[in-house]
């Protein structure tokens, strides 16, 4: 009993039936907790960019092969858009079988205003994409930084203070996850709060097809590719379900990133892949996202009795390819996207997207835990790809889940810090 007191996973768990209940029964004072949910993200994301420059700097200068690191940075992109591109694909022929749109009477949904969102639609830029990603700034920053100090003479001090701080950033992590709970039950409660379970039943049809289309994509693209290593999904599934929990209750995988990465290395992925892999995949490899924009776009699609052409629709998925990579850097992200893809092909009405405001909330949280797991996925494999993964890391991982959800004392030890940290 104890030990179930001590668990994280338990108390994720409860936060978020705690906040769903406050969201059905008293709405009202359930919107309101809905800085809880956003300042804990607030406060997680402080950790995200110090993380990358400490993993990718010393993960660079420890490799000391510079030619290899930009082997797995081409090989990175090369998964990314493969499996982003599988992922719009599968989206697409689902979305066109099951056909969601339908028999969707717009009159009798509720609508919203769409004006915030298609007033940020412009034409997709790498160059902006690039200044507005920090997140993509500082991984390059790291990159420069860990070649030229892998190449200075003194590098055994800088490791050392590298290490050092390394050691302490994941400790302070290690303490505000403590209340990922408060942030779990602060998003539940303003998302059932604020749109209500009612929202869903007219577009029942739609939520249900996108969440049938990304668990076939988890469970048989995702897990086909884990398979090829003779790694099972599920036993991968089970060692992150605590931050599985974290992105479900949030609605948000930045909550849970700087845990993935240590989790990552932890489980035998080396360092140098992961604060590679894991930032850029945060930008390239939104798989989740990337189905949702495909069947969003083809249920408007049918439901303003659209026929779209072979042709359209291989400029749809071509369009998709290129702003969906923008769909981490942008406000409103999902939306922005998806506005500019509207207007990008011409023959979808963009006021459609005030039909999807409403549970367009509940079907977040699906695409942050595709997102989540797929970058993961996309780390282990290109791990065992490069034979940089230890495997007898990966099955204590794995054999000892319960390590890494106690959150009284484990992860306040230098036992849940990454190997590497602990020279």
């Amino acid at each position: 009993m104890k030990k179930l007191f001590t668990n994280l996973t338990f108390w994720v768990l409860t936060a978020i039936t705690g906040g769903a209940l406050l969201g059905h029964y008293q709405p009202d004072t359930a919107v309101q907790m809905e800085f809880l949910g956003k300042g804990f993200i607030q406060i997680v994301k402080i950790f995200i960019n110090p993380i990358i420059f400490l993993t990718i700097t010393l993960g660079i200068i420890g490799m000391g092969d510079l030619k290899k690191v930009g082997k797995v940075g081409a090989k990175a992109l090369l998964y990314f858009e493969i499996v982003t591109t599988l992922a719009l694909v599968i989206g697409v022929i689902v979305a066109n079988v099951i056909r969601p749109g339908d028999g969707v009477v717009t009159t009798n949904l509720q609508k919203g205003d769409i004006s915030v969102y298609a007033s940020k639609v412009q034409e997709f830029s790498w160059l902006q994409f690039f200044f507005d990603n920090v997140t993509l700034q500082v991984l390059l920053f790291s990159l420069i930084l860990g070649t030229v100090l892998s190449k200075y003479q003194g590098k055994e001090k800088v490791i050392y203070w590298l290490n050092y701080a390394s050691k302490y950033v994941f400790r302070a992590l290690h303490l505000v996850m403590i209340f990922a709970p408060i942030g779990a039950f602060g998003g539940m409660a303003y998302t059932i709060g604020k749109y209500g379970i009612a929202t869903l039943l007219p577009l029942a049809k739609l939520m249900g097809t996108v969440y049938a289309t990304m668990g076939v994509f988890i469970f048989g693209i995702l897990g086909l590719i884990l398979k090829s290593y003779q790694i099972s999904l599920w036993s991968y599934l089970k060692y992150i379900r605590e931050d599985l929990l974290i992105v479900l209750g949030t609605s948000s995988s930045e909550a849970a990133l700087p845990s993935l990465m240590e989790k990552l290395e932890r489980m035998g992925c080396s360092k140098p892949v992961v604060g590679l892999v894991v930032p850029a995949g945060y930008s390239f490899n939104l798989d989740g996202t990337t189905i949702y924009l495909s069947m969003a776009t083809i249920f408007l699609a049918q439901v303003f009795n659209v026929h779209l052409t072979i042709g359209q629709i291989l400029s749809l998925i071509g369009i998709l390819m290129v702003t969906s990579k923008g769909a981490a850097g942008v406000t409103g992200s999902g939306f922005v996207v998806l506005a500019s893809t509207l207007t990008a092909i011409k023959v979808i009405p963009v006021e459609g997207l005030a039909l999807l405001l409403g549970v367009d909330r509940f079907m977040s949280e699906a695409r942050a835990i595709t997102n989540f797991i797929g970058n993961g996925v996309a780390t282990i494999w290109l791990a065992n790809n490069e034979k940089e993964f230890d495997r007898d890391k990966m099955n204590y991982a794995f054999a000892n889940i319960k390590e890494s959800e106690n959150i009284v004392t484990d992860n306040l030890s230098d036992k849940t810090l990454p190997q590497q940290m602990k020279r």
